[in-house]
This record gives structure tokens, C-alpha cells and sequence, in this order.
């Protein structure tokens, strides 16, 4: 088929009539998509419906990574550590698109936000329960923030669910100790509302593993995946603290935060701090016997 007066032809058998068939708009409800943009500023800013497509498509990944990382996590309780390693894999690329789409909002400047900021009255990214939950799911749990959802059930059902479950990692060790490695009861038995501490007889275990990387390496390599997530999920939130200092600077946050402050803090939080301490290790000579 040619290209004739810069015009490309229907091919034959290509479908037009969608008064009986499903479209592309329908599978997709583009209809309610489309129409869920409505900025509150008066008169309204231009700059809005970038604030607000930032946001929504943020949320639209932060749920398909709940779904892989739910998936992989109960796939890593049955023992199934590679079809959840391709979960995570997947997770890896979101992370970098949901990292990289900073950059959009970061052409918002100072001026332009503060037009239009004040019509967004206590709103706040704070207020995710999407984030929360993927939070939760990785491990770091806190009970406190289920009383920032108490208004809405849904989404507290959701993360005092999460409170309960078993984290990512927390099934992630336990098949480890199915598998042969020395895993402290203490973890095994811990408190699973209760965000991970670290522990460091599980160093000696991830050296072990580290070290013999060949006769472990399914597990080497599952190591490696959670520390890439890791990776990825402080990289997103510097990439946050950054654009928010670039945009509003050390204002407080609309949600009540101390803004740049309170961002900074959350780049103390870990997931699996093991898995960072053993590099220290590695190499080094192993500790004496008692």
C-alpha cells in the first residue's frame, strides 16, 4: 500500500462501525477518564490541569505496583520466587517512569504553582492511601497513619488490611528459611503491624548468601531485585523532595507538613536495611567464635 498527497488509506479490513462492538474509548472508559480533570482555581490556570494529570497518573501507577507487589509477595509464600522475581522486575520499570515523570511537573515554576495553590486548600500527596498501602507492603508500616483515612472506609479498610499482612519482605525471609537459611525466630515470629527493624544475624545470612553467589543464585539474585526496588523508591522520593524545593521551597506543606523537612525524614526510612548493611561485609573477615 502507497502513501499518496501525505494521506494513508484504510486497510480493508479495518473496523468504523462500533454501534455493536466494544472501541477503544469504551474498553477504556475514556469517557469518565477524560472528564476527571476538573481544576478548582477561579478563574482557572492554565498550569492546573498539569498539577492534576501529574497526580492522577501517579495514582494509576501506584495501583498497578500494589498489584504486582501483592502478587509477588503471595507468590513468594508459595515458594514461587521466580514468576514473583518478574513481578517485581515490572515494578522496577514503574518506578523509573513514575521517577522520570517528575521532570514534567518540575517545569511548574514557583510563580505559576503559587496562582493557583491556594484554591487546593488542605489537598496534599500526604493524604495517598495508594502510597501508604505500597508503603506497607514493602514493610513500613505505621499504625498512625490509618487515622489520616478515617474519613474514607474504603481506603482505611485497605491499609488496616495491609497493617496485618505479612510484608514483601517479611515472606521474602520466611522462604529463605524454608530453603535452608539460618533466619532468627525472632523475625520469623515478629510483629508484622510493626514496621521491620533491623537485624543482624540476618547480615551473616545475606553474607552467606552474597558470598556464595554461585550455589545461591536464585536467591543472589533475589537479593539484588529488592535492593534495586529500594534503590528505585528512594531515588523517587529525592527526585519528590527536589521538585517540591524547586516549586515552593521551604514552605509548609498544604496538608499541614513541614513541607521540604518532613521529605527529607522519609529518606531515612528503609525496607530492607540488611541488604545494605552486608556490603560492608562482604569480603571482610568473618567475626570470631565465642
Amino acid at each position: 500500500m502507497t502513501v499518496d498527497d501525505n494521506t494513508r488509506d484504510f486497510d480493508p479490513d479495518i473496523v468504523t462501525d462500533f454501534s455493536r462492538r466494544m472501541s477503544y474509548g469504551s474498553y477504556l472508559d475514556l469517557d469518565v477518564l477524560l472528564s476527571a480533570q476538573r481544576p478548582v482555581s477561579v478563574p482557572e490556570h492554565h498550569d492546573e490541569l498539569l498539577f492534576i494529570i501529574q497526580h492522577q497518573t501517579t495514582e494509576l501507577w501506584l495501583k498497578l505496583v500494589l498489584h504486582e507487589l501483592q502478587s509477588a509477595r503471595d507468590l513468594l509464600r508459595a515458594d514461587r520466587l521466580q514468576i514473583a522475581l518478574k513481578r517485581i522486575a515490572r515494578v522496577k520499570h514503574i518506578q523509573k517512569t513514575l521517577t522520570e515523570q517528575w521532570s514534567v511537573l518540575a517545569t511548574l515554576t514557583p510563580t505559576e504553582y503559587a496562582e493557583f495553590r491556594g484554591f487546593l486548600g488542605n489537598s496534599s500527596g500526604f493524604q495517598s492511601y495508594q502510597y501508604r498501602a505500597v508503603e506497607f507492603v514493602l514493610g513500613n508500616k505505621n499504625r498512625r497513619m490509618l487515622s489520616v483515612f478515617e474519613s474514607d472506609p474504603a481506603a482505611h479498610a485497605l491499609l488496616a488490611d495491609l497493617l496485618e499482612q505479612p510484608s514483601v519482605y517479611d515472606e521474602f525471609l520466611r522462604y529463605l528459611h524454608r530453603a535452608g537459611f539460618s533466619i532468627p525466630t525472632s523475625v520469623l515470629d515478629r510483629d508484622v503491624t510493626q514496621a521491620h527493624r533491623f537485624s543482624p544475624e540476618l547480615v551473616e545470612t545475606f553474607r552467606e548468601i552474597y558470598e556464595n553467589a554461585t550455589e545461591h543464585w536464585a536467591e543472589y539474585e533475589a537479593c539484588e531485585e529488592l535492593v534495586d526496588l529500594e534503590d528505585n523508591f528512594q531515588l523517587w522520593r529525592f527526585r519528590h523532595l527536589k521538585t517540591v524545593q524547586r516549586t515552593i521551597g521551604m514552605k509548609t506543606g498544604t496538608g499541614g507538613s513541614t513541607g521540604s523537612s518532613f521529605l527529607q525524614k522519609a529518606l531515612e526510612l528503609t525496607f530492607f536495611p540488611e541488604l545494605f548493611a552486608v556490603r560492608t561485609e562482604i569480603g571482610a573477615p568473618a567475626p570470631a567464635a565465642d
